[in-house]
């Protein structure tokens, strides 16, 4: 006959094959945190810019399964528990959605990492153009 210890590591176990454990531990720790959070607080409104930011961090959480932060984001912040839409945040940021399955965040990252190796590259190529042409005088 199985012991406690055993039967607890077998649930456990059963529990992290079927990919239903961090849900729960990741509910659980939500349900926590709303049952300790103080309603009373008004929360600050949220501008434009925030509403927008917390979203990005929302769609990077979601595709990441970090689902106790998104849930913490959302209760602390305030944020509408409904996400915005993709287009719209596409628009607001001027960037482009063609990776439907990354988030917009990686796009931003993207797009200014390129920018500075870019950047950094014209600044060597500049240099090298000055050292060759003090060089040849």
């Amino acid at each position: 006959m199985a012991t406690v210890d055993e039967l607890k590591k077998l649930i456990q176990d059963t529990l992290e094959h079927r990919g239903v454990l961090n849900d729960l531990k990741a509910k659980i720790r939500s349900e926590v945190f709303n049952s300790l959070e103080d309603k009373t607080m008004k929360k600050p409104e949220l501008s434009n810019e925030n509403l927008i930011i917390n979203e990005l961090i929302r769609e990077y959480f979601r595709f990441n399964k970090y689902n106790y932060a998104e849930s913490v984001l959302v209760a602390e912040s305030g944020h509408p528990s409904v996400p915005l839409d993709r287009e719209f945040l596409s628009q607001e940021l001027n960037v482009s959605a063609e990776a439907k399955q990354l988030p917009l965040l990686y796009s931003l990252v993207n797009y200014f990492s390129q920018r500075h190796m870019h950047e950094a590259s014209q600044k060597q190529s500049a240099t090298s153009t000055r050292t060759y042409q003090h060089e040849n005088r």
